[in-house]
């Protein structure tokens, strides 16, 4: 278990001084991200065989949004484990330390310097500790494209700004990008998020939107194909 303390602060707050989902976002990914230090052997192979988790499909279901100044705490863990992915739960919590924010996430194991899945031993697999899987809904990590016209966006040449240290688009900016189209008399309480190619310096992204059975379905297409899926409902 790996936790952060957080405050709702100016930057991270939308017009009405609520978090903003990206801002939440970025919360959770640190506090993941930043668990391998609670895991020497998991930490040690990864350094040594040069490689890097990276973020395969996200659930996000939103129990309640903070408010500007309030404090939070975000605890993430990990729950089952496989040779090439891992599956984590990240809850952000209020001060009375009620959810605001429950997620389960799924990882892939990737080998930094040629950015194809590597598996993880089994002996540096059983130097894990394995938390409780906590309760939440678990919806499938794929997400349905019904059949339908979508509708097209503005597209979206990525900046340096988007980039981390893994070389392609930080997953938060994925939704940092598509906010901007969602309808602002559109209310939801999840969002779920599907990684399919990863999106790098100077591509060009082009959203595209459909409402389907009163789910907000956003696909993010580039030369190679649709790169990632965000439904909102």
């Amino acid at each position: 278990m790996y936790s952060l303390n957080y405050k709702v602060t100016t930057s991270t707050c939308d017009e009405q001084k609520r978090l903003k989902l990206y801002s939440a976002l970025q919360m959770m990914q640190d506090c993941s991200e930043l668990w391998i230090a609670c895991e020497p052997g998991v930490e040690e192979f990864f350094r040594k065989e040069h490689r890097t988790q990276l973020l395969a499909s996200r659930q996000v279901d939103i129990v309640r949004v903070p408010q500007y100044g309030e404090d939070l705490k975000v605890v993430s863990t990990v729950y089952g484990m496989k040779s090439m992915f891992g599956f984590r739960n990240t809850f952000i919590y209020d001060a009375e330390g009620k959810p605001c924010y429950k997620t389960w996430s799924m990882g892939a194991f990737v080998d930094r310097e040629t950015g194809q899945l590597a598996r993880v031993p089994q002996d540096v697999m059983d130097t894990m500790t394995l938390e409780k899987q906590l309760d939440m809904e678990y919806l499938d990590r794929r997400i349905h494209v019904p059949e339908g016209e979508f509708t097209a966006h503005e597209a979206y040449q990525v900046t340096r700004n988007d980039i981390d240290y893994n070389h392609h688009v930080n997953n938060a900016n994925y939704v940092r990008i598509v906010c901007e189209h969602i309808p602002a008399d559109f209310q939801y309480t999840r969002m779920r998020i599907e990684f399919r190619l990863a999106v790098k310096f100077g591509e060009t992204i082009r959203p595209e939107s459909m409402m389907a059975d009163g789910k907000l379905l956003f696909r993010l297409v580039t030369d190679a194909g649709v790169a990632t899926l965000i439904e909102f409902s």
